[in-house]
């Protein structure tokens, strides 16, 4: 049980990050400013961490220099404020299962950010390379897919026909889907959002090797954030009623979704693809390279090995009792 934890684990953060895509997109379309809406979330997440950040690491903090808060600072704007605000626009242009199948693109962005800031290597020369490229390479012609091409409508499924419910018109009719210039520039908005968090992300690492206080500095920066955000925010949008928060339809639209019959988009299914395809290439040569180098390494000590047990062999011989 203990080897599936971490897949368990992953594939809860999934569920937790579709979950946001649909309540985001949800608050959204009924009319909440997402500015607003990701302050309130910022600023719940500070106060969710503070007392574990001060239990498990408070005692046994590093020193936070004024470097590492300003670099804290600007991490917090790049991979939280400006990476939110960007995916607030781009869900509202596109749709809560085009945000889902973009972030898969993450894991690639992420590694070929970190190609070029020099903290990954890629060699062309060996397979596990060859695939990783082919595997950036795919997921890019995905995210162009997603946002270039419209194929015609797949009608996959009619929740009303398996529920025998056939008096409302409007359940015949089928569901538009979003085209032109909104839709592709909400899907290159959600793009560029994934690719500020995978330069959060790689950038994070570096600061993390002077700072290793991991929960204090993620606490850190989302409070960083949330001022952010609340500055934003208050900037633009002055209405108070927006501010409010309640169990209002804004939350409980993603019902809605219910109610219409279910299709889907040839173009959608091709970019997944794309985007599956790529995500796993790269994620494959990746752990192809890792079990290379573990091998080398292994290989390495046996070969250190080997001359000390012929040291000790030796030593030991001159301790022992001397033979005529």
């Amino acid at each position: 049980m203990g080897e599936k934890k971490p897949y368990l684990a992953a594939i809860l953060v999934q569920c937790i990050y579709g979950v946001m895509f649909l309540l985001s997109k949800a608050a959204f379309t009924g009319g909440m400013n997402y500015f607003v809406f990701f302050f309130y979330r910022q600023a719940a997440a500070t106060l969710f961490l503070v007392p574990l950040a001060f239990y498990f690491e408070w005692k046994n903090r590093p020193p936070l220099s004024f470097v590492t808060f300003c670099k804290s600072f600007m991490l917090s704007l790049i991979g939280i404020t400006s990476s939110f605000s960007l995916f607030g626009v781009g869900i509202v242009y596109t749709s809560a299962s085009m945000a889902a199948a973009i972030t898969n693109s993450l894991p690639v962005i992420t590694f070929f950010l970190a190609l070029l800031l020099g903290t990954e290597v890629l060699k062309l020369r060996s397979c596990s390379g060859i695939v990783k490229l082919i595997g950036v390479l795919l997921c890019m012609g995905g995210v162009a897919t997603l946002a270039l091409y419209t194929g015609p409508h797949f009608k996959l499924l009619c929740f009303h026909h398996l529920l025998g419910s056939h008096n409302n018109q409007e359940t015949h009719a089928p569901v538009p889907v979003p085209s032109g210039k909104t839709w592709i520039k909400g899907c290159f908005l959600l793009f560029g959002s994934n690719t500020l968090w995978g330069l959060w992300l790689v950038l994070q690492a570096r600061v993390l090797k002077s700072y290793p206080s991991k929960l204090l500095f993620t606490t850190l920066q989302c409070f960083q954030s949330t001022t952010q955000l609340f500055v934003i925010a208050i900037a633009v949008e002055r209405d108070p009623q927006q501010w409010k928060l309640g169990w209002d339809v804004r939350l409980l639209a993603v019902a809605y979704c219910v109610r219409k019959a279910l299709y889907f988009v040839i173009f959608c299914l091709l970019g997944a693809i794309l985007l599956v395809g790529g995500l796993y290439s790269v994620l494959w040569g990746k752990g192809k390279e890792e079990r290379m180098d573990d091998q080398k390494c292994s290989s390495r000590a046996e070969v250190h090995k080997e001359p000390l047990e012929l040291k000790q062999i030796v030593l030991d011989a001159t301790k022992g009792p001397l033979t005529v």
